[in-house]
């Protein structure tokens, strides 16, 4: 038995799960379930943003409430990314002062509530996922702004599962209400005067504590030829359950291992586990951005600022990677995909093991979100691969818009980098702290 077997799932059948594939799509699914809503709305992101996006999704849950008092909404984001602007704007209240200027302008039954992980943002963000709605499941690592619900030109590619699963809704809402709302360290941040960390610090030390151990509620099935489902939970490097199941999904791989990250940095158990697999012949295909299509990339044309070097660091590590792999590649066991569509950005995370079992998160692969980060992941256990058909439709969209490296040779180094990002990188690596950077992207 395989560890996640341990625990019964909910049982699915393959009707019960819709892969959409594309931002858009996922942009009217969202809104449609939010109007035809009838008894719950909860949604757990990084951020709900005050941009177009951002504000016709927090409307239309008003909009909801209003039509439907009885209608429990909820919304839990970071506790510090909501209360900041975007990097380098001006101190402000950031994405709070649209939650506080709608409850009042709606004065409805909307709540949001700010979940501090970390005592700073640096240090650990809520990354859990999941927009429960009904009965229904809709999973995706995407937060809620323009590029992600692609309004406008651009957007930020993700992956989107559509679950109907009441009971899985139920364990995913039983855990919010039980472990992050009733803490007094997770307050609602739709209120003035907006609340202060130092407020409820002992309590937030206790909280994050807590959930170290906890867990999401087990299904009832124990499965082994129907599709079955979990909800896996993770913060922190000890007792991670989240954890032991990626490590586990990459050191049980009978034959293919397919692995999607926007940002190429592999714990160090990871990257072991990987190399292992490639020793034993195992196929191993890795889908990541082009560092043009990283979130925090800075076209050379625009004024240079520190944190658009992470996307030419990531880069160093792939091409590590790359040029120590290089043979495996040659052979054939190796494949590394780069996905660059015009100027639109690369978000997708998660995993594919053997055709049978499917990681659906907002892990990143990488030592943050190993260690940091509070995360979740909703594990697909389909045997008779039932899924399939959605599965490589999925893979196919994203692999129109990449391309295969064969090897370092494909792959810019630091002497091909703008000259602000080049002092940069050999600054760090000269004074040694890019190791200690690594930790932390």
């Amino acid at each position: 038995m395989l560890f996640w077997q341990e625990t019964p799932a909910f049982g699915l059948t393959s009707k019960d799960v819709t892969v959409l594939t594309n931002a858009k799509q996922f942009h009217t699914q969202l809104l449609t379930l939010i109007r035809n809503a009838q008894s719950r709305i909860y949604i757990t992101a990084l951020y709900l943003q005050d941009d177009d996006a951002g504000r016709e999704i927090l409307q239309a849950l008003h909009h909801a409430s209003l039509e439907n008092p009885a209608l429990e909404i909820k919304v839990l984001v970071d506790f510090h990314r909501a209360q900041r602007g975007l990097i380098g704007a001006d101190k402000s209240e950031g994405n709070a002062s649209l939650y506080c200027d709608s409850l009042t302008q709606h004065n409805s039954n909307v709540q949001v509530y700010g979940v501090p992980v970390k005592a700073k943002e640096l240090f650990g963000v809520l990354h859990l996922k999941g927009f429960m709605i009904d009965d229904t499941l809709l999973y995706s690592g995407a937060s809620i702004n323009n590029v992600y619900l692609n309004v406008g030109e651009r957007y930020r590619l993700d992956r989107y599962f559509l679950i109907k699963q009441d009971k899985l809704c139920d364990a995913m809402i039983d855990f919010i209400d039980n472990k992050l709302l009733a803490s007094i360290a997770v307050p609602r941040i739709d209120k003035r005067p907006l609340p202060r960390l130092a407020e409820f610090k002992n309590e937030q030390k206790q909280l994050m504590r807590d959930l170290k151990s906890a867990s999401y509620k087990h299904g009832d099935i124990n499965q082994s030829e129907q599709i079955g489902i979990r909800a896996l939970l993770g913060l922190g490097r000890r007792h991670n359950r989240l954890n032991r199941v990626i490590k586990n999904l990459f050191d049980t791989t009978q034959n293919e291992l397919v692995l999607y990250t926007p940002y190429f940095n592999f714990p160090a158990p990871l990257m072991r586990s990987l190399r292992r697999l490639l020793k034993a012949g195992k196929q191993v295909t890795i889908v990541v951005g082009d560092k043009t299509a990283n979130d925090f990339y800075l076209p050379p044309d625009q004024p240079f600022s520190k944190i658009g070097a992470l996307p030419y660091l990531y880069e160093t590590i792939l091409y590590k990677f790359v040029k120590t792999q290089k043979r495996y590649i040659d052979n054939g066991n190796l494949n590394v995909y780069l996905w660059k569509h015009d100027n639109n950005s690369f978000h997708l995370k998660g995993i594919c093991a053997d055709r049978k079992v499917h990681l659906l998160s907002g892990h990143n692969l990488n030592p943050r979100a190993w260690g940091l980060d509070i995360e979740n992941g909703i594990l697909i256990d389909d045997p008779k691969q039932s899924l399939m058909a959605s599965i490589d439709n999925e893979r196919n969209e994203i692999l129109q818009h990449c391309r295969r490296l064969t090897g370092p040779c494909d792959i810019e180094t630091v002497a091909d980098y703008p000259a602000a990002v080049k002092k940069l990188l050999t600054q760090v690596k000269r004074v040694k702290v890019d190791a200690i950077i690594k930790r932390f992207i």
